[in-house]
């Protein structure tokens, strides 16, 4: 955890949301909720969040490639270039 992510308690994200959301506009930085002194959550902007989810499917096509090119189950750049051709 970097020492520049903001930690804030239960208690701040309850009485303020409203003003964290508007925040997230213009620092969608994460905010590291904490109850009785302990990380619980962390609140993130959609996009980033959305970026998170979308980063574990393309390391599952890259481990894909590499398994199939392991497997030599690769074909010729050429040919392959010709065939998107047609």
């Amino acid at each position: 955890m970097a020492l520049a992510e903001p930690i804030r308690p239960t208690s701040n994200l309850k009485s303020r949301a409203a003003e964290i959301v508007k925040d997230f506009r213009t620092h969608p930085e994460q905010i590291i909720i904490t109850q009785n002194g302990e990380a619980k959550m962390v609140v993130i902007d959609i996009s980033q969040f959305e970026r998170q989810r979308e980063s574990p499917a393309l390391l599952k096509l890259i481990a894909q490639g590499q398994k199939e090119f392991a497997d030599g189950k690769f074909g010729d750049a050429d040919a392959f270039m010709e065939e998107m051709d047609d």
